[in-house]
């Protein structure tokens, strides 16, 4: 895995091979940043990574100038690899040992952006509860976004809040907004 763009581009990580994750593709991440280079200053915003796994996508908002990212997965041995790459590149991640449900529940802090990459054999039902979380909870800013990330044999058209969804390879970000 390597970081695409910003302060830190080009940088390779390499995760330990223990940990159980399927980090977003170098062609994906690119792409999801271009559209979200368009939208937003990344040294103004928040962000929630949600199922975080490697931190993939927190690196990428690091590199971009964000520093204020919350990192929620409940494996901790990725949360112990985020915290030691966080280190490395100087530039802190709050890391949350947590299911990520139970943490929605709770939180009670708005943020810009909220990425979500949960396993790609999840069912409807259980992408549709991250999105009535957010949005219930009204955990996003007035003009937040949520993201999940998915396979591209899901479809998250019909869940509430959709916006609009991007395709790249095997993979799909579905954005949802108020």
């Amino acid at each position: 895995m390597r970081i695409i763009s910003g302060k830190y581009k080009g940088k390779r990580l390499i995760a330990p091979k223990k940990l159980p994750v399927r980090p977003t593709t170098d062609m994906a991440k690119e792409a999801l940043f271009n559209i979200l280079n368009n939208q937003f200053n990344f040294s103004q915003i928040s962000v929630l990574d949600l199922f975080t796994g490697t931190g993939n996508i927190s690196y990428e908002f690091i590199s971009r100038g964000t520093r204020d990212i919350t990192a929620v997965d409940s494996h901790y041995a990725c949360l112990g690899y985020i915290k030691n790459i966080s280190k490395e590149l100087d530039s802190p991640i709050e890391t949350i040992k947590s299911d990520v449900y139970h943490y929605l529940e709770k939180v009670k802090r708005k943020t810009d952006i909220i990425f979500a990459d949960p396993p790609y054999d999840f069912a409807t039902d259980q992408f549709s509860k991250i999105v009535k979380l957010v949005f219930e909870n009204e955990l996003l800013n007035e003009y937040g976004v949520l993201i999940i990330e998915h396979s591209k044999h899901t479809s998250l058209e019909k869940l509430s809040y959709f916006s609009n969804s991007r395709k790249y390879g095997g993979s799909v970000f579905s954005f949802f907004k108020k």
